[in-house]
């Protein structure tokens, strides 16, 4: 569980800051990067974070 919460976390900050990186150099694809990136941030991480979170307090 605890990997798969910093697999999901990498993944979406690598999608969001090569957008924001293709976004400054008008590169194509810059809007699904920080779209995939911020959808799998919300979704994915955001939720098994606060799971773990809440599990592990006492």
């Amino acid at each position: 569980m605890k990997k798969l919460v910093y697999v999901f976390g990498f993944i979406s900050l690598f999608l969001i800051s090569n957008g924001v990186l293709f976004k400054i150099m008008h590169w194509p694809s810059a809007s699904i990067q920080l779209c995939t990136g911020v959808v799998i941030l919300n979704f994915g991480y955001l939720p098994f974070y606060f799971y773990k979170k809440y599990k592990t307090q006492p």
